[in-house]
């Protein structure tokens, strides 16, 4: 018998529990995981407190890296002993062991550790289609990356740098900023005394810029907006602060015809092939030093509820892993 975080009802941190689980054998298709390591990200707060609903009761957790114990009937690109990661399988990252989709699963190279790859995963695919895919940064372009302290923030300021681009990242403290301007971050704007649309404007001579990438929602979506220059691109790739109230689409018209796009790494990585070559190319980018992860907290798996409680409240740094 092994152990996974579960929780029955959505809410705080409290409800996650340390329960006793029996994953079984793969089935067809599957393959069997025992977990080294496992990636702690802000969208596992919403699927706990409902912000994203899911059927109940549940596991949590969306990457992870391990090795393989077991492969389901027609599973033959993996085999026992494999090192492997993910970060789009179905939820339940938050356990010793699991069964996944084989086709969800990468091969880990051996120059990079499982808990690299374990806080690499979700953050990196996610920058990597932000960056390659989304908005396709060019060297000599501007661009504004929000909670570039964070785990995703910190790996955009890395390579959008490597690819010789000028990063503006927003910032909550002054400790945040010396963090954000060491992984490459060229204007750390601390919003809590400045107003970051007023500084991106005399940073970039009243320009503004060609696209910003803003996880935070509520708090920070119109203001982004402004920043923006005319056909400039705002992507939403996640709301800490709240989900972005309804808005009438005309505004994007009246501030240059911006284009306005909400991705997912699910859907960029829906397709084994793009998952594939989206994994490659991080690999590569850690490999090559272009990007360091920076793991700046561990928590053993069965106190997820505490390292929830430190991310809600933003005590943590780069990225996070879980220990089982």
């Amino acid at each position: 018998m092994t152990h996974a975080i579960r929780f029955h009802q959505t809410g705080g941190p409290e409800v996650l529990q340390w329960e006793e689980v029996e994953p079984g054998a793969p089935a067809a298709g599957e393959a069997r995981i025992r977990q080294h390591a496992v990636g702690l990200n802000f969208i596992d707060t919403y699927h706990r407190s409902g912000l994203y609903p899911v059927p109940l009761p549940s596991g949590l957790g969306s990457e992870g890296a391990g090795v393989v114990e077991a492969v389901g009937e027609g599973v033959t690109d993996l085999a026992v002993g494999d090192r492997v990661a993910y970060a789009t399988g179905p939820l339940g990252a938050y356990a010793e062991v699991r069964n996944l989709p084989a086709d969800r699963l990468v091969k880990l190279p051996d120059a990079i550790s499982f808990e690299q790859g374990a806080a690499a995963m979700l953050q990196g695919l996610t920058v990597q289609y932000l960056l390659r895919r989304t908005y396709r940064v060019q060297a000599g372009d501007t661009i504004l990356i929000h909670a570039a302290a964070g785990g995703v923030g910190t790996i955009v300021c890395q390579w959008a740098k490597a690819l010789g681009a000028t990063v503006i990242g927003t910032v909550g403290s002054d400790e945040k900023a010396a963090l954000a301007r060491a992984h490459g971050c060229d204007h750390p704007i601390v919003y809590t005394r400045e107003n970051f649309a007023e500084r991106v404007r005399e940073i970039t001579g009243g320009e503004g810029l060609p696209v910003v990438y803003d996880s935070i929602g509520k708090d920070t979506f119109m203001d982004s907006l402004s920043c923006l220059r005319p056909l400039g691109m705002m992507v939403l790739f996640g709301a800490s602060s709240g989900p972005v109230p309804p808005f009438d689409c005309g505004v994007l018209a009246k501030m240059g015809s911006l284009f306005l796009t909400r991705p997912s790494l699910f859907t960029y990585a829906a397709k084994r092939a793009d998952l594939l070559a989206m994994a490659d190319e991080l690999f590569e980018a850690i490999i090559s030093g272009k990007v360091k992860i920076e793991i700046n907290q561990r928590y053993a798996l069965k106190d997820a509820a505490q390292a929830h409680r430190d991310l809600e409240a933003r005590r943590t740094t780069g990225s996070t892993v879980l220990l089982p």
